[in-house]
């Protein structure tokens, strides 16, 4: 059974089209990494998968349950990290947690239990009781992440969970999705991060301007991209100095002084060693080179290669 299945949804605000016909497929019990640029209709997608939006056009279904026709039943079981806070900063972080334990209806003892394991497991134990005014971006971030957990859902969305972090308060956010992920948890993260992404998501989706370019494991991503263009990484004794190559390839950039990445349909290194031995370059490394992520996603989105 899919955990998040979406079936041609859509928001338009005005002439603005957020969300264009989105289908996606989500397996439970794995993390999808929501990937694409500022603006490209990640947050609005959350928000509809969550039931705080209305689409214009489609339908969500989250654990099994349409979201437009029970909303409320889909919140008892997913669990929310916002990109902005809604924390209340004049009170303490288990008081934030018992908050919002009160919407859930979770009992008081069993609320503050939750709520002290939450915090232990986030890494705020020993400022329960320290006014969340006085944390930190990263602590607000991490008591964030314990307010989606605080009714263990089955289902946990973060949006832009890693914004604002130093690189080991990132570290600490991709360790314990790891570890929800191994609870059984199904997350679905948005990023403009690709690293983090590429870290430790099982699929990936990456969307452009409401619309879904790819989706899949990344390994069948970076299969798919290979199919079309081949990548030949060359290094040279000499600094290069060229302005053109008088080979037919798709594209070529210089990666470096000695090194350049050329972008073409077929395997052109035999053909490459010529022409640059003839142009006085003496080549001492040409190889085919394995698609990233990186590369992927600036194809996709920029319709290029990375420099």
């Amino acid at each position: 059974m899919h955990a998040i299945e979406t079936e041609e949804l859509t928001k338009v605000y005005d002439d603005v089209v957020a969300v264009d016909h989105l289908n996606l497929h989500i397996r439970k019990g794995s993390v999808f990494g929501f990937l694409g640029p500022n603006g490209a209709g990640k947050t609005t997608t959350i928000l509809m998968l969550l039931g705080l939006l209305q689409p214009t056009e489609g339908t969500a279904f989250v654990g099994g349950i349409n979201v437009q026709e029970k909303p409320v039943e889909v919140k008892k079981i997913t669990g929310f990290l916002p990109a902005e806070s809604g924390l209340y900063n004049n009170l303490s972080a288990i008081d934030n947690l018992l908050y919002f334990a009160k919407f859930y209806k979770i009992p008081r003892k069993e609320a503050e239990r939750r709520a002290r394991d939450l915090l232990e497991i986030v890494g705020l134990k020993g400022v329960e009781k320290k006014k969340v005014g006085e944390f930190s971006t990263g602590m607000k971030q991490r008591l964030l992440l314990a307010q989606a957990l605080i009714n263990d859902p089955e289902i946990i969305f973060l949006d832009e969970p890693t914004v604002g972090l130093d690189p080991m308060g990132a570290v600490r956010m991709r360790r314990l999705i790891r570890e929800l992920k191994k609870d059984g948890k199904t997350i679905f993260f948005s990023s403009h991060i690709l690293s983090e992404v590429e870290e430790v998501s099982d699929e990936i989706g990456i969307i452009s301007k409401g619309k879904l370019l790819i989706t899949g494991s990344q390994e069948d991503i970076k299969r798919s991209f290979i199919k079309n263009r081949i990548i030949i990484s060359i290094e040279t004794k000499e600094p290069l100095r060229i302005e053109s190559l008088n080979i037919d390839v798709s594209e070529w950039r210089r990666t470096g002084e000695h090194s350049l990445v050329v972008y073409a349909l077929r395997d052109l290194r035999e053909e490459l060693l010529f022409e640059l031995n003839k142009m006085g370059y003496t080549v001492i490394d040409i190889h085919l080179k394995q698609p990233t992520l990186e590369d992927v996603f600036m194809e996709l989105i920029y319709g290029r290669g990375t420099e």
